[in-house]
Protein backbone atom coordinates (compact mmCIF):
# COMPACT_ATOMS: atom_id res chain seq x y z
CA UNK A 1 0.00 0.00 0.00
CA UNK A 2 1.08 3.89 -0.77
CA UNK A 3 2.45 5.91 2.25
CA UNK A 4 -0.48 8.73 2.20
CA UNK A 5 2.88 11.01 1.63
CA UNK A 6 3.35 9.46 -1.32
CA UNK A 7 -0.17 9.93 -2.33
CA UNK A 8 0.30 14.17 -2.72
CA UNK A 9 3.83 14.31 -3.05
CA UNK A 10 4.78 12.29 -6.40
CA UNK A 11 1.09 13.61 -7.96
CA UNK A 12 1.91 16.52 -7.13
CA UNK A 13 5.50 16.68 -8.32
CA UNK A 14 4.93 15.61 -11.36
CA UNK A 15 1.68 17.55 -12.34
CA UNK A 16 3.65 20.84 -11.37
CA UNK A 17 7.08 19.80 -13.31
CA UNK A 18 4.58 18.92 -16.40
CA UNK A 19 2.40 22.16 -16.00
CA UNK A 20 5.77 24.36 -15.75
CA UNK A 21 7.33 22.92 -18.99
CA UNK A 22 3.67 23.02 -20.80
CA UNK A 23 2.67 26.55 -19.45
CA UNK A 24 6.80 27.83 -20.51
CA UNK A 25 6.33 26.36 -23.99
CA UNK A 26 2.99 27.83 -24.53
CA UNK A 27 4.69 30.92 -23.31
CA UNK A 28 7.56 30.84 -25.75
CA UNK A 29 5.10 30.20 -28.95
CA UNK A 30 2.68 32.35 -28.50
CA UNK A 31 4.07 35.70 -26.52
CA UNK A 32 7.24 35.99 -29.24
CA UNK A 33 8.72 38.78 -27.74
CA UNK A 34 10.35 39.84 -24.95
CA UNK A 35 9.20 42.14 -22.51
CA UNK A 36 5.96 43.02 -24.64
CA UNK A 37 3.09 42.42 -21.99
CA UNK A 38 -0.29 40.80 -23.31
CA UNK A 39 -3.31 41.90 -20.89
CA UNK A 40 -5.43 39.21 -19.81
CA UNK A 41 -7.27 40.25 -16.69
CA UNK A 42 -6.88 44.15 -17.71
CA UNK A 43 -3.76 45.87 -16.16
CA UNK A 44 -4.05 43.43 -13.10
CA UNK A 45 -2.70 39.89 -14.84
CA UNK A 46 -0.47 40.52 -17.89
CA UNK A 47 1.48 37.37 -20.08
CA UNK A 48 4.96 39.28 -20.80
CA UNK A 49 7.59 37.02 -21.72
CA UNK A 50 11.17 37.18 -19.76
CA UNK A 51 13.99 34.94 -19.46
CA UNK A 52 15.80 35.26 -16.35
CA UNK A 53 19.64 34.15 -16.15
CA UNK A 54 19.43 34.63 -12.44
CA UNK A 55 17.09 33.37 -9.53
CA UNK A 56 13.81 34.32 -8.12
CA UNK A 57 13.17 38.34 -7.75
CA UNK A 58 16.12 38.25 -10.76
CA UNK A 59 18.91 37.60 -8.21
CA UNK A 60 21.90 37.44 -10.55
CA UNK A 61 25.94 36.38 -9.50
CA UNK A 62 27.75 37.42 -12.91
CA UNK A 63 28.79 34.94 -15.47
CA UNK A 64 28.59 31.87 -13.97
CA UNK A 65 24.86 32.01 -12.52
CA UNK A 66 23.46 29.47 -14.36
CA UNK A 67 25.98 26.82 -13.16
CA UNK A 68 25.89 27.65 -9.47
CA UNK A 69 22.18 27.82 -9.49
CA UNK A 70 22.25 24.47 -11.45
CA UNK A 71 24.03 23.53 -9.11
CA UNK A 72 22.28 25.43 -5.76
CA UNK A 73 19.06 23.52 -7.15
CA UNK A 74 20.27 19.55 -7.24
CA UNK A 75 21.64 19.96 -3.44
CA UNK A 76 18.20 21.47 -2.29
CA UNK A 77 16.36 18.94 -4.33
CA UNK A 78 18.47 16.05 -2.80
CA UNK A 79 17.75 18.37 0.84
CA UNK A 80 14.21 18.16 0.03
CA UNK A 81 14.55 14.83 -0.98
CA UNK A 82 16.12 13.55 2.27
CA UNK A 83 12.76 15.24 4.35
CA UNK A 84 10.66 13.70 2.68
CA UNK A 85 12.02 10.26 3.14
CA UNK A 86 12.56 11.64 6.86
CA UNK A 87 8.53 12.70 7.51
CA UNK A 88 6.20 10.76 8.45
CA UNK A 89 4.51 7.94 6.07
CA UNK A 90 1.15 9.29 6.69
CA UNK A 91 2.05 13.04 6.75
CA UNK A 92 -0.02 14.05 3.77
CA UNK A 93 0.84 17.54 4.07
CA UNK A 94 4.25 17.47 4.22
CA UNK A 95 4.62 15.29 1.06
CA UNK A 96 1.79 18.11 -0.81
CA UNK A 97 4.51 20.77 0.18
CA UNK A 98 7.77 19.25 -0.64
CA UNK A 99 5.99 17.68 -3.84
CA UNK A 100 4.87 21.47 -4.87
CA UNK A 101 8.34 22.61 -4.03
CA UNK A 102 10.53 19.52 -5.87
CA UNK A 103 8.54 20.06 -9.07
CA UNK A 104 8.92 23.51 -9.14
CA UNK A 105 12.86 23.22 -8.39
CA UNK A 106 12.81 20.62 -11.28
CA UNK A 107 10.81 22.70 -13.72
CA UNK A 108 12.95 25.62 -13.35
CA UNK A 109 16.17 23.34 -13.09
CA UNK A 110 15.34 22.16 -16.41
CA UNK A 111 14.91 25.53 -18.18
CA UNK A 112 18.90 26.42 -16.43
CA UNK A 113 19.76 23.05 -18.15
CA UNK A 114 19.06 23.50 -21.61
CA UNK A 115 19.15 26.95 -22.44
CA UNK A 116 21.81 29.79 -22.12
CA UNK A 117 18.65 31.90 -21.69
CA UNK A 118 17.58 31.14 -18.31
CA UNK A 119 14.22 30.27 -16.91
CA UNK A 120 10.95 31.67 -18.63
CA UNK A 121 9.11 33.73 -17.09
CA UNK A 122 5.44 35.09 -18.08
CA UNK A 123 3.02 36.11 -15.46
CA UNK A 124 3.02 39.60 -15.00
CA UNK A 125 1.05 40.84 -11.51
CA UNK A 126 -0.06 43.82 -10.95
CA UNK A 127 -1.32 47.45 -11.44
CA UNK A 128 0.01 50.00 -13.91
CA UNK A 129 3.94 50.62 -12.84
CA UNK A 130 3.58 48.87 -9.98
CA UNK A 131 4.47 45.04 -10.97
CA UNK A 132 5.52 41.94 -9.18
CA UNK A 133 8.28 40.18 -10.49
CA UNK A 134 7.45 38.06 -13.35
CA UNK A 135 7.15 35.06 -12.52
CA UNK A 136 6.05 31.26 -13.73
CA UNK A 137 4.36 27.94 -12.59
CA UNK A 138 7.32 26.81 -11.06
CA UNK A 139 8.40 30.01 -9.19
CA UNK A 140 4.22 30.21 -7.97
CA UNK A 141 4.53 26.06 -6.45
CA UNK A 142 7.96 26.37 -4.69
CA UNK A 143 6.33 29.54 -3.04
CA UNK A 144 3.31 27.47 -2.30
CA UNK A 145 5.28 24.93 -0.84
CA UNK A 146 7.75 26.79 1.04
CA UNK A 147 5.09 28.65 3.23
CA UNK A 148 3.14 25.40 4.03
CA UNK A 149 6.94 23.94 4.40
CA UNK A 150 7.43 26.83 6.83
CA UNK A 151 4.02 26.89 8.46
CA UNK A 152 4.64 22.81 9.48
CA UNK A 153 8.12 23.54 10.55
CA UNK A 154 7.14 26.18 13.16
CA UNK A 155 3.89 24.47 14.02
CA UNK A 156 5.79 21.17 14.79
CA UNK A 157 6.78 20.35 18.74
CA UNK A 158 10.23 20.67 19.91
CA UNK A 159 11.95 17.70 20.79
CA UNK A 160 12.03 16.84 24.92
CA UNK A 161 14.99 17.26 26.41
CA UNK A 162 16.14 13.99 27.52
CA UNK A 163 16.97 14.83 31.28
CA UNK A 164 20.55 14.12 32.53
CA UNK A 165 21.00 11.29 34.32
CA UNK A 166 21.68 11.97 38.19
CA UNK A 167 24.29 9.80 40.12
CA UNK A 168 22.73 7.67 42.63
CA UNK A 169 23.97 7.77 45.96
CA UNK A 170 26.13 5.45 47.27
CA UNK A 171 25.54 4.48 51.48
Amino acid sequence: MTAPKARWFYPLAALLLLTDCGTKQFAVQELGIEHVPHSIVGDMLRFTLVYNRGAAFSFHLGDYSRVIFSVVAMVMIAVLWRLYREADAHDRVMGASLGLIVGGAMGNLADRLRSPRGVVDFIDVGLGDHRFWVFNVADAGVSIGAVILLFLMMKRPEPEATPAPTPTETT
